[in-house]
């Protein structure tokens, strides 16, 4: 084993320990009821040897004296099992969810462009199969070696018995280690590539579930089957690959075991002929030759959840620690509760591609003040909600919040203190209730109440069969888009933060509703710093201000009527608005 190899396996097992740790009388408890049955394991074909040996002899009586020692190893066998197992099964549970809530965590605080830039089965399959890979290896590992154990105390027996024995079955042991060898090797190359292969299955399954409704609309179902049918046919040629790699090798194997086996009784009647074995050692070596070749698959098993785990223990320790996929930071200064004061000083921003979205901007909002953001499309108005909610870091200029620099705020500072209402809200596979919970776990009924009747969503949920319980399936696909969108708003409004952005919140909203949401937004106004973006300019024409936005730069700024004397762009777009609706 290389030297970086195990240095690398030595580091994963040290961090794997820090989520098993707590578990670890569960691990002594397994590891002692493992030991024990592997010690029963290498008495028992003494007892069978014996047996056969008095029952060709016809001694009934202690032939009857060795099946009752079976019945009670044998009983006391599957009472340590019975209990090995619950070990082990309690010790991978809580080990599991320890890694798979740090796991949580971890995916939680990445970067919101390590997210654009991998699929969602990336993290999927390492939250799920590769977590699972690690909280296994303890047990598994344990039970591998304390049957590697065992039988190496069953070679010290035959070594015992008869030497010619042992060195025909140690070479046998040689040749068949080398053949797994070269097996595994090319086995693990292809299960490396199958899991990059997967991750990409799992994200385009992904998107199938969550897609099947435009899916059927637009009525792409063959064009995307045939696009699934491609990246399983992938997969399944890896692991038919696999499949036949093993097929190849165990047929091998087998058949030298075979040949090892036939050659082993010839050699024995050959020692026995000779006197340098007796017959009774003879029939308890022969029953000792499936524990010499367990040695090896034992061997094997030890090596495939090493390297297994080494696998998936990259993997995962690739999202819990920081050096593969960029976490987010956030400074340690707190603020309870803002005032709702902030600034854009010659902030200049691009996505990964490098286009500049946002070029030296500059604006500033005063608390409890009604601003919208208006402008084309792409301008970079919905970027202006992303830097301020700290989805992408800045990187060049500085915002501020009541006088403090964004990047110096701790998460909770910012989080806990904006709210944003987005024009496509995630509703989670929820009920109605859960989905609201979400921003405050102790609310009460009438809080919940009160939300869901500013955003004008209370009278529809009376109308549901199960009201506040309903589970609105994954997404909210049960809910219209306006309702989705005004479960978002009555879930913003129970966090009760200083600033609300609303990002064409109500643009899926029909022209009744419209108006309901303008009059809570009203009803708001002076009791919040509240942001909007619009594509409607008559929802937001009794803003206290409206700033244009294009390219990236601000303007115009100024009220309604201002900007419709001043501002050629917000003219066009109040026009142009206003031939639409004709």
């Amino acid at each position: 084993m290389k030297k970086e190899t195990l240095k690398g396996s030595i580091s994963n097992f040290k961090k794997a320990w820090f989520f098993a740790r707590k578990q670890k009388k569960l691990l002594i408890g397994y590891s002692i009821l493992s030991l024990s049955l592997c010690l029963i394991s290498a008495i028992t074909p003494m007892l069978d040897a014996k047996g056969l040996l008095y029952l060709t002899a016809g001694k009934w009586d202690p032939l009857l004296m060795i099946a009752i020692l079976v019945f009670v190893v044998e009983v006391t066998r599957n009472t340590c099992r019975f209990f090995a197992q619950r070990c082990s099964q309690i010790f991978f549970r809580e080990t599991l969810l320890q890694i798979q809530y740090e796991m949580a965590i971890q995916i939680l605080r990445l970067e919101t462009e390590e997210i654009d830039h991998h699929s969602s089965g990336t993290f999927v399959d390492r939250l799920t199969k590769d977590t699972s890979d690690i909280a296994n290896i303890f047990t598994q590992l344990n039970y591998s070696i304390t049957d590697i154990l065992s039988n190496i105390g069953v070679m010290a027996a035959i070594f015992i018995i008869n030497k010619w024995i042992f060195l025909y079955f140690l070479i046998g042991l040689i040749i068949l280690y080398f053949m797994n060898r070269i097996k595994m090797k090319r086995y693990f190359a292809l299960d490396k590539e199958l899991r990059k292969i997967n991750e990409r299955n799992t994200g385009l399954t992904t998107e199938l579930i969550r897609g099947i409704r435009d899916i059927k609309v637009l009525n792409a179902g063959l064009t995307f089957l045939n696009k699934v049918r491609e990246k399983l046919s992938a997969s399944n040629q890896e692991r038919y690959k696999m499949s036949g790699i093993m097929r190849k090798y165990q047929w091998i194997t087998g058949s030298f075991q075979d040949i090892l086996t036939f050659l082993f009784i010839i050699l024995g009647i050959y020692l026995v002929s000779i006197q340098n074995l007796t017959i009774a050692n003879f029939v308890i070596l022969y029953m000792y030759q499936s524990r010499v070749y367990n040695l090896l698959s034992y061997m094997t098993q030890f090596l495939e959840y090493y390297k297994n785990f080494n696998v998936s223990a990259g993997r995962v320790f690739q999202v819990l620690d920081d050096d593969f996929f960029k976490k987010e930071s956030f400074g340690k200064t707190h603020i309870g509760k803002i005032n709702g004061d902030f600034e854009f000083k010659n902030v200049t921003f691009s996505y990964s591609n490098g286009k500049p979205i946002l070029k030296n901007l500059s604006f500033s909002v005063s608390a409890n003040e009604t601003v919208a953001f208006v402008g084309k499309s792409g301008a970079g108005k919905s970027t202006i909600f992303s830097l301020l909610t700290k989805l992408y870091p800045v990187k060049r200029g500085k915002i501020l919040i009541d006088g403090h620099d964004i990047n110096t705020l701790d998460k909770d500072s910012i989080r806990d203190n904006i709210s944003i209402i987005t024009q496509n809200p995630y509703i989670f596979n929820f009920s109605i209730r859960e989905n609201l919970k979400i921003v405050k776990e102790d609310v009460t009924d009438e809080e919940m109440i009160e939300a869901c009747k500013t955003a004008c969503l209370h009278d529809f949920i009376m109308t549901l069969e199960n009201g506040y319980d309903t589970v609105v399936g994954e997404g909210g696909l049960t809910l219209s888009g306006g309702e989705r969108q005004r479960l978002a708003i009555a879930r913003a409004l129970l966090k009760k933060t200083e600033i609300i952005l609303f990002d064409e919140a109500t643009s899926a909203l029909d022209n009744k509703t419209q108006n309901s949401i303008r009059k809570a937004i009203r009803n708001m106004q002076g009791e919040y710093t509240i942001l909007m973006i619009a594509h409607r300019l008559s929802t937001v024409i009794d803003s206290d201000r409206i700033i244009v936005i294009d390219e990236g730069k601000v303007v115009d700024e100024g009220s309604h009527e201002y900007l419709l004397h001043h501002s050629n762009l917000y003219r066009d777009l109040y026009e142009q608005e206003l031939e639409e609706a004709q």
